[in-house]
């Protein structure tokens, strides 16, 4: 199973990071060192997560070159529009204490502010100045996708999106591909919702793995990129290890099977919560 997958502008990422949604200030530092001690060299964070001093502090303390870590960040949604856009990410960088991110994403369309393309246009200068090595979407329908396309210069590279067996959100998906755009998927075990389904056990006994690597060996094996939260060690070392789990297709389809439209995060229809 390919351990990274290849942006449009040939940017590389790895298909398994740690995601730091909910991970507290003081533990971000520990987890981004035991993540890269582990093995780990994607790290997902967010303007909206707090905790961007603190993984910045871990990514210099980690002991790994900074040229070998892929690290993602986020605009927060009040500083959509082009100039807000614009240092919004001066300030990122400065809490971060990089000299560039491997990947800056808008965090949510927020449509109804109607900002997202004079948004994006930002991110396009940021991408040309070098300080973003990639840059793409969150939570992006496909009727944003649509309508940031038409207007863009440069083409997102990814899209991030709530995915797991019982949220796949297809069309997204579909929408996101179609457009050339990676697929990264947050939440990908539902919070843990999909864990004790009878399907997935059966899978992860068939397989001999966890419930939790069954999942995400499910995502890995339609291509995704995942980003598991966990502010502990083994948790974070048995999401590593789903790289190595092998479904069948039959274990493949079931799990396709358990769509059930159980949202675990905001609607992206309707988010517009400022200080996310």
């Amino acid at each position: 199973m390919s351990t990274h997958v290849t942006f449009s502008n040939g940017v590389s990422i790895p298909t398994i990071g740690v995601g730091f949604w909910e991970v507290p200030a003081d533990q971000a530092q520990r987890t981004v060192e035991e993540a890269v001690e582990l093995g780990y060299r994607h790290l997902d964070g967010a303007a909206a997560y707090q905790n961007e001093v603190e993984m910045g502090a871990g990514i210099r303390s980690c002991g790994v070159p900074r040229e070998e870590l892929f690290v993602t960040t986020k605009l927060q949604n009040g500083n959509q529009g082009h100039d807000k856009a614009l240092a919004a990410f001066d300030a990122s960088l400065e809490r971060l204490g990089l000299d560039y991110v491997d990947l800056y994403l808008i965090h949510w369309p927020v449509a109804k502010w109607g900002l997202y393309n004079e948004t994006w246009k930002a991110l396009e200068e940021i991408y040309a100045s070098g300080r973003a090595k990639a840059i793409g979407v969150a939570n992006f329908l496909p009727e944003h996708i649509e309508d940031l396309l038409a207007h863009c210069e440069v083409r997102p590279m990814i899209n991030q999106f709530e995915c797991h067996p019982s949220l796949q959100q297809r069309e997204i998906e579909e929408a996101s591909k179609a457009a050339g755009m990676a697929i990264e998927a947050y939440s990908p075990i539902g919070r843990g919702v999909d864990l004790s389904n009878p399907v997935v056990e059966q899978v992860a006994a068939e397989r001999g793995c966890t419930p939790a690597q069954a999942i995400l060996a499910w995502h890995l094996a339609k291509g995704r990129i995942i980003i598991p939260k966990s502010v502990h060690r083994e948790r974070m070392a048995e999401n590593l290890e789903s790289a190595n789990v092998t479904l069948t297709q039959e274990n493949i389809a079931v799990i396709d099977g358990l769509e059930a439209g159980l949202r675990q995060t905001g609607d992206p229809a309707t988010f517009d919560y400022s200080q996310f």
